[in-house]
């Protein structure tokens, strides 16, 4: 723990936050399927969850602090496989072709934080006394996939065959005082979280899908030491806004089918 920034932050102050308990874990169950669109297949990952008991000591000058959560996608796979036709991908472009480490998984308005209700907390002060508090966050899939390829016109037969995805986050938890912008680091989780699904489009609605692995998600890690925050996890484009979904059809040219949301500020 300690500050990473350079401002008027007093050392000692930094210090004296401390995390009183932390837990973070992946409900153990296995991911959902639901066939009952005769559009999309729907599945839901269980929840990757964390939360924090933290104890700031008083305040004694007019600053602002907010504890809270900060988290960052460091790997998206997310394929879809059509069979023969093809596969479609949803893709962060700059990470997948490595000019970035980590995109923010921000809410996309409270940046650099994951949200805004539970996942932070503000202590104004000057304070007389400690302030104890909790933030807690939850994060999950729940995606809905085409059965035809992406760009099959209405009516299209199902040809979906599987679904693979795996994908990699960071989440810090985090103290920053508002006014000079410096950060704190608490503690630093690292989690994962594995999809793979077979289809059988030329079963019946409603049994066409099945969940191959895993059944039970690896559990999160707490670091040992924290990993400071890379800069594009602070600020735009947050993953989301980022994503853009690809048909790589098997003989012909990658077509864009849903473009990112964000654009670039000249």
């Amino acid at each position: 723990m300690g500050c990473v920034q350079s401002g008027s932050c007093k050392p000692r102050f930094c210090d004296s936050i401390t995390v009183l308990e932390l837990n973070a874990s992946i409900d153990q169950n296995p991911t959902t399927i639901d066939e009952s669109s005769d559009v999309v297949l729907r599945y839901r990952t269980p929840y990757f969850r964390a939360s924090a008991q933290v104890l700031v000591p008083p305040v004694l000058k007019k600053e602002i602090w907010t504890v809270g959560w900060i988290q960052a996608c460091n790997q998206m796979d997310f394929f879809n496989h059509y069979g023969n036709e093809g596969l479609s991908s949803w893709e962060l472009s700059d990470l997948r072709a490595g000019h970035v480490a980590a995109l923010s998984d921000s809410d996309g308005v409270s940046y650099p934080w994951y949200g805004s209700t539970s996942e932070i907390f503000t202590v104004v002060g000057p304070t007389r006394r400690d302030t104890q508090l909790t933030v807690s966050m939850n994060d999950n899939f729940h995606p809905s996939v085409t059965w035809s390829v992406p760009i099959a016109t209405v009516g299209s037969p199902a040809q979906l065959t599987g679904i693979r995805r795996d994908q990699r986050f960071t989440t810090w938890l985090v103290a920053r005082n508002e006014g000079s912008g410096e950060v704190t680091l608490l503690r630093t989780l690292r989690w994962r979280m594995r999809v793979r699904i077979d289809v059988d489009p030329c079963q019946p609605l409603g049994q066409r899908a099945q969940l191959l692995e895993p059944l039970l998600q690896e559990q999160p890690q707490v670091l040992p030491k924290n990993e400071p925050i890379p800069l594009n996890a602070l600020d735009k484009p947050n993953a989301n806004d980022a994503q853009m979904l690809i048909w790589r059809p098997s003989s012909a040219q990658p077509i864009m089918v849903i473009p990112p949301k964000y654009t670039p500020t000249p």
